[in-house]
């Protein structure tokens, strides 16, 4: 029989964490469907009394994102527009009960290609904060995820939060997701994008992530670079599009879809995520 702790603090999570053996959770919304999962028989270390561990704080020069923090409560919470783009994720991830429970940290550590929260975290050049008992580190969230349910976590550590650099220009972003239904869908492709205009209404910054189609979700660096200079008021910037803006991505065929749908999606979503967030530049 396994057994089972709630701990208080951080403190107290990473001292019994650092004893090893311990099957870590948040809101639970994915362990019980695994597979691999032994709720009766694995020693489960539960985090969702980590009240310090969860909301969202601005220090001034950038916002900490706390990893318990619940899509629910992204949601609902008045943040800037560089956040749109998440709490529109956040609005689509699952139904009510999973909305209320999962944890954007979880979302991060389970590491599915098709985890909806990180293209919107990408493109906002998110970091992660690592802590163990030997101090804590961070790290870009694209040297965090590694592969396919696998990050760069290590057993003794626990990702605390997520720390995201805030934007002083004129900016939007957007969030797109296509599924056989609006809810309590895995995505078959995803995609965020965000913009930031200099003086002159031209883009000086862009940053275009896109999910479910490779084993990490990825920024279309090749595509960034070419919306770079545009005028958010000339002509529509899915216009611009190109094969070789998609080349990097390698989706794959499943049950929800074929390769060659998932490219061709990704390229529509894309289009329609750029188009408006240039209508709300303008």
């Amino acid at each position: 029989m396994g057994a089972y702790l709630r701990p208080a603090s951080i403190d107290e999570a990473l001292d019994r964490l650092s004893t090893g053996g311990w099957k870590v959770v948040a809101g639970c919304t994915d362990y019980y469907c695994r597979p691999d999962a032994q709720p009766l028989a694995d020693h489960v270390l539960d985090l969702t009394g980590l009240s310090e561990a969860r909301g969202i704080v601005d220090d001034g020069k950038l916002f900490r994102l706390g990893a318990l923090t619940t899509w629910a409560e992204l949601a609902a919470a008045h943040l800037p527009p560089q956040f749109d783009a998440l709490r529109d994720a956040a609005r689509h991830i699952g139904g009510i009960q999973i909305q209320n429970t999962g944890s954007i940290g979880g979302n991060l550590c389970n590491a599915s290609p098709a985890a909806d929260g990180v293209p919107p975290l990408l493109i906002m050049d998110a970091a992660v904060e690592l802590r163990s008992l030997f101090g804590a580190r961070v790290l870009p969230l694209t040297e965090f995820i590694l592969d396919s349910r696998q990050t760069a976590l290590r057993p003794e550590e626990l990702l605390t939060a997520i720390l995201l650099p805030k934007r002083r220009g004129r900016h939007a972003s957007r969030f797109r997701k296509l599924g056989a239904r609006s809810y309590q869908v895995i995505s078959i492709v995803m995609v965020a994008a965000l913009l930031e205009t200099d003086d002159t209404g031209r883009i000086a910054e862009a940053a275009v992530a896109v999910g479910s189609c490779s084993s990490v979700a990825l920024r279309l660096s090749a595509l960034e670079h070419a919306l770079i200079g545009r005028d958010v008021a000339g002509r529509p910037l899915s216009t611009l599009l190109d094969a070789k803006h998609f080349a990097q991505l390698k989706p794959v065929s499943d049950v929800r879809g074929t390769a060659e749908y998932r490219r061709d999606a990704a390229r529509l979503l894309v289009g329609r995520a750029l188009e408006e967030v240039q209508e709300r530049l303008q």
